[in-house]
């Protein structure tokens, strides 16, 4: 008798500890641990490839990582070995949910709680799950069998987790209900990091970023391998618009879970931290695992075009493949936001493809006006890089109109000098007509020429007030008086009036250190203080125009130009007169 009780409490013993250990790989998958959830899994089903209930926990450890195809395997390899286990045909009816072939599904259920006879909580509670986690949902269907679960087991926590996810799937807006059955969960389990994660998920809904971030600290130091904690701290950080943090939190849950789709999270939040580069090293490495995801595409082709091709010579092109790859795989039917034509616009810009990208990005400001004055800027920055100086200014031009209260110091500078360079090419054009009109021999003073004298003038006034509108936003910045200088100049080409004077003197009294004269600014001095010697010169100012010209040599001791001025060239003798 002894023996037997012995060798009894022995094969007890033995399924209480296979029993433990499932619940601990269950555990591991609860925690979105799922490869050690897999590698277990895998152990058991070879020691006792027999038991149905073990596919079904392997399925489900490959389904809440997203890869549904396997998971549909596995559910049908546990009807196959175990046919009257009814927790495969849930997760089949789940797949089949995912396909909105909400009949089929039902008729997997059906057979489920045929062979459960309404005495299985746990299959209660999984059928309750499909019916709130694909896009077909039934909160009134799973609230039916949470309080059917809790009837059957009414001191187990999960029921109550299930019945508050679906009171809240029922009434998102209505947190008050959903709170009641997480806080039963907790309090029948203080211990349930599930029960107080929902609470804080409630805290977050409600932007009450404080009271959900203790609760995830909460759960942690209950588990500290509690993953799904870190996850939700990540995504607290980056909806509080604290992107660092969210990466911090990113690295953590990493470091528990490094599945696929958890690093395309973490890029996101690169992304949102501004770290392009770190952004693109994610999607690079998730490409190479076959990762798949059209989120991804967009977010890979806006983390190629704000990273720029400075590192990567074909970041645009890689950045338009990857929007391309977003297009196709999202269809036709899906909802674009503004900025996935904007940046699609902006790539095929920086391609090259001129006319495909003014079509997106006009669907891109139709859809969202306030693009307009961004998108306006890189069309005129691609038109200034082109050297489309008019194209360039009339950018400009309807950047202001978009948004004339947002125009800054450096876009009138921009427009300033479109301005500029698009008169002076009409004064090449001018000139080119004069000589060939010499060459003919014929009157050089054209009205084709006088036009585009007029015109040529007319854009150097538009530059003088552009670069007005600069010194006056930036009063300090001695180009913005560069420029004013030059743009003078032009519209004194006699010096009758030496208009460019002042311009060029309070350039010059805006640089002060050593540093900037040498380095930064030298050119721009040396030929202010051309300008300034030969006016000097022609004032018949010999101590100014002498101090003026030594500052030109000290700053370019090669200069011609002062060379001339202290050493003046010996006139060439005449030639002798021919008797």
């Amino acid at each position: 008798m002894k023996t037997t009780l012995v060798a009894a409490f022995l094969i007890l013993a033995g399924l209480f500890s296979q029993a433990q250990t499932l619940q601990e790989i269950v555990a591991k998958t609860e925690n979105e641990r799922y490869d050690l959830a897999e590698n277990d899994l895998r152990s058991l089903i070879s020691k006792n490839p027999g038991k149905g209930e073990y596919y079904f926990y392997f399925a489900e450890n490959f389904y809440k990582k997203g890869d549904t195809d396997s998971a549909r395997v596995f559910y049908n390899k546990g009807i196959a070995t175990n046919a009257t286990y009814p927790l495969n045909y849930v997760g089949l009816g789940k797949c089949l949910l995912l396909e909105s072939k909400t009949d089929e599904a039902k008729t997997q259920f059906y057979k489920a709680n045929t062979l459960g006879a309404g005495k299985n909580a746990e299959l209660l509670r999984k059928t309750a799950e499909a019916w709130l986690i694909t896009d077909i949902k039934n909160p009134d269907e799973a609230m039916n069998l949470a309080n059917a679960a809790i009837k059957l087991e009414p001191k187990n926590p999960e029921n109550y987790i299930l019945l508050g996810d679906a009171q809240l799937e029922k009434n998102p807006s209505d947190g008050s209900t959903p709170i009641k059955n997480y806080n039963t969960a907790t309090t029948l389990n203080p211990k349930n990091v599930k029960g107080i994660l929902r609470i804080g998920k409630l805290y977050q809904r409600g932007r009450n970023y404080q009271l959900a971030l203790e609760k995830y600290r909460e759960a942690l130091v209950i588990d500290s391998t509690f993953a799904p904690a870190f996850r939700e701290i990540a995504e607290l950080y980056y909806l509080a618009g604290q992107p660092a943090k969210s990466i911090e939190n990113w690295q953590k849950y990493l470091k528990l879970n490094n599945s696929d789709y958890a690093r395309y999270r973490y890029m996101a939040a690169f992304f949102s931290n501004k770290q392009y580069a770190e952004a693109v090293r994610e999607y690079e490495s998730l490409k190479k695992t076959g990762f798949s995801n059209l989120y991804f595409e967009r977010l890979a082709g806006y983390s190629y075009y704000e990273m720029g091709d400075k590192t990567d010579k074909e970041a645009y092109n890689k950045g338009l493949f990857a929007l391309d790859a977003f297009f196709n795989l999202a269809g036709a039917d899906f909802k674009y936001i503004a900025t996935d034509y904007k940046y699609k616009g902006l790539l095929l810009l920086k391609t090259g493809k001129d006319s495909l990208a003014n079509t997106e990005l006009n669907k891109a400001m139709s859809l969202e006006p306030k693009l307009k004055p961004e998108i306006y800027s890189e069309l005129a920055a691609n038109a200034m890089r082109l050297k489309k100086y008019d194209a360039g200014s009339g950018f400009y031009e309807l950047k202001y109109q978009s948004d004339s209260l947002g125009f800054t110091s450096s876009d009138y500078y921009s427009l300033g000098r479109a301005y500029f360079y698009s008169a002076l090419a009409l004064k090449k054009e001018a000139s080119e007509v004069r000589d060939s009109q010499i060459k003919k021999k014929k009157p050089t003073e054209t009205p084709e020429v006088l036009a585009k004298e007029d015109q040529a003038k007319t854009l150097f006034i538009k530059a003088d007030s552009a670069f007005s509108k600069t010194t006056q936003k930036s009063p300090t910045w001695p180009i913005g008086y560069f420029w004013r200088a030059r743009a003078n100049s032009y519209l004194d080409p006699s010096n009758a009036l030496w208009q460019a004077k002042p311009y060029y003197e309070k350039m010059i009294s805006l640089i002060t250190k050593p540093e900037e004269r040498t380095g930064t600014y030298k050119s721009n001095l040396i030929e202010a203080y051309e300008y300034l010697g030969a006016f000097y010169v022609t004032a018949n100012d010999k101590v100014k125009a002498d101090e003026t010209w030594n500052l030109v040599k000290d700053l370019d001791p090669a200069n011609e130009k002062a060379k001339n001025y202290f050493a003046p060239p010996k006139p060439k003798p005449a030639a002798p007169k021919s008797n």
